[in-house]
């Protein structure tokens, strides 16, 4: 049993999650494994102020949140953006994607945090106190 997939990588390898473990396999076969951990997990938060006073910076700041949107990232408020990794190096591998990608003019900060600071994240609609967010169903990985 494979367990549910979460990513397919170009050379045909499979990522899945089960009783656990995320699990590299290749042909129905397992290649390796690693224990999932709420201080291993990462998430990015992507916060950016970009000018949109032309239509020149209008098309960069539109290329910009493209772009996070193609990388997997989420929006959770205006100019906010975020992503769950699997861990500090895919982290590290976004951030000089970013870092590539960021527009010639207006701020971009990033931010990682494991799983269980994310936990801690307490969320407001108007007035009222969101139910605390859960890991999503289908994880991007890659």
């Amino acid at each position: 049993m494979i367990g549910r997939i979460v990513e397919v990588a170009e050379d045909g390898r499979h990522l899945a999650v089960k009783r656990g473990f995320m699990t590299v396999s290749a042909e129905g076969e397992e290649l390796g494994r690693v224990p999932l951990s709420g201080y291993r997990i990462m998430w990015m938060m992507v916060m950016f102020d970009l000018p949109v006073g032309t239509s020149e910076e209008r098309r960069a700041a539109t290329r910009f949140r493209n772009f996070l949107l193609d990388q997997g990232f989420e929006m959770a408020q205006f100019s906010v953006y975020m992503r769950f990794c699997a861990g500090k190096e895919q982290v590290e591998v976004h951030t000089r994607r970013i870092a590539e990608n960021v527009p010639d003019r207006g701020k971009v900060h990033l931010l990682a945090f494991t799983d269980k600071q994310y936990e801690n994240i307490v969320c407001f609609a108007g007035k009222l106190r969101e139910p605390v967010r859960k890991i999503p169903d289908q994880l991007v990985l890659f």
